[in-house]
């Protein structure tokens, strides 16, 4: 009995395959979750044999962490450039507590709430999970400390604050990837209680878009 021969992936030079793999796990992650991301997954997305992703990408744990990494730090990155075009510390507070509650962003909160988990036996994650809360932690107090130099924002301890901001951001999208329906207009609940936290003037962060659900 004959057997057709599995087609050979075409040759390609080292670094072209190298982003390759880094695009197809990066692709898994935010299509099926970070857990997808195996030696076999990523070798049937791009159509090769495992053991060439594993000449490139030897610990999976790494290219987990470096996956998250990569998807995450973008939109630091992404969120802080909006910033800079806003002029006034209030405008940049009210405009990140609206963009981050955002249910278009809630591909990368699934790969937040994953990660959290996953770090625990994973410790290269849990590192790189670490280290990009505290990216998140400095563009917020960094915006909260603006606003105290301007008048805007009264607060004894900004570095505090943006940690409890950052805490009640990342719980109200955890609960939005399952729908939960408990507080209903999320971002003007939120933005009442920053306004709090931040001495602001009250309605001053109130969402500029539609209310998130």
């Amino acid at each position: 009995m004959s057997s057709t021969p599995q087609k050979r992936a075409a040759r390609k030079a080292p670094a072209e395959r190298a982003a390759e793999i880094t695009q197809a796990a990066r692709n898994l992650a935010l299509e099926r979750g970070l857990s997808t991301i195996t030696l076999r997954n990523v070798a049937a997305r791009i159509g090769v044999a495992p053991g060439l992703v594993a000449h490139y990408q030897p610990n999976v744990e790494a290219l987990v962490a470096g996956t998250f990494t990569a998807i995450v730090a973008e939109e630091i990155e992404e969120v802080a450039g909006l910033l800079a075009g806003l002029p006034a510390p209030r405008e940049q507070l009210g405009m990140l507590l609206d963009t981050l509650l955002d249910n278009a962003r809630l591909d990368v909160t699934a790969i937040w709430v994953e990660a959290w988990t996953l770090g625990r036996r994973n410790e290269a994650l849990a590192a790189c999970v670490r280290e990009q809360m505290d990216a998140w932690q400095a563009v917020l107090q960094g915006v909260v400390e603006a606003g105290i130099a301007a008048g805007e924002f009264e607060t004894s301890d900004p570095a505090s604050v943006a940690w409890q901001i950052l805490g009640m951001i990342d719980g109200l999208n955890a609960q939005a990837l399952v729908r939960w329906n408990g507080v209903s207009d999320r971002g003007t609940h939120l933005a009442r209680a920053v306004e709090g936290m931040v001495g602001a003037a009250r309605g001053s962060l109130l969402p500029r878009s539609p209310s998130r659900s």
